[in-house]
């Protein structure tokens, strides 16, 4: 495994889970939904410990946190865009329209975030010591969190769409209902969604 990549990974993932943090926060403004609110304030504690972990894991790999690299600003750059995102929704279209804007662009962030930790937990294996261990013990507490935050936030945006349409909606989502936590669970929850409205 290259360690300058690796390096780049961890500082990237850092970036965007720090960047998450203002995309709850900013999301959490568009919520109309009272579920949907209570589960972005859930995630948005989770993605602050997520911050944590990885501040933990630079610690552990002789990583400076604070280090910026051109991927980590092209991060940022994203991250800062979603926001933006929402906030021109919320000026723009109201709280309903902003709500469905704010549900993507969680959506968006939370696949990269899920991509990051698959690809944090293959490093696992190349590693020792206590970097390892902690790297591993992170990647085993968040990759289930990750992958609710994935598959949930999938289900509240394709159901508040269904909503906004004037077509039958399922909410909270099947997802939520479910505690999906896999790609297999939310194809599940998704076919089982569209069976209840086709009745």
């Amino acid at each position: 495994m290259k360690s300058g990549q690796l390096k780049e990974l961890v500082l990237q993932s850092l970036e965007h889970e720090r960047g998450g943090v203002l995309i709850y926060q900013t999301a959490l403004q568009c919520a109309v939904n009272d579920g949907l609110r209570n589960e972005w304030e859930h995630y948005l504690d989770q993605t602050k410990s997520h911050v944590t972990a990885l501040e933990r894991i630079c610690a552990a790999l002789s990583i400076d946190p604070a280090e910026q690299t051109p991927g980590c600003r092209v991060v940022r750059h994203i991250g800062q865009a979603l926001v933006e995102a929402m906030n021109m929704a919320l000026a723009d279209g109201g709280k309903d329209a902003a709500e469905l804007v704010a549900a993507d662009c969680v959506a968006l962030a939370e696949m990269k975030d899920h991509s990051d930790w698959q690809l944090l937990g293959k490093c696992t294996a190349e590693l020792s010591g206590d970097a390892a261990d902690m790297l591993t013990d992170a990647y085993n507490r968040i990759e289930d969190e990750e992958d609710e935050h994935l598959y949930h936030s999938k289900g509240w945006g394709r159901e508040l769409w269904l909503q906004s349409l004037g077509l039958s909606a399922v909410l909270p989502p099947p997802e939520e209902t479910a505690r999906v936590k896999s790609a297999f669970g939310a194809t599940k929850a998704e076919k089982e969604s569209e069976a209840s409205r086709r009745h």
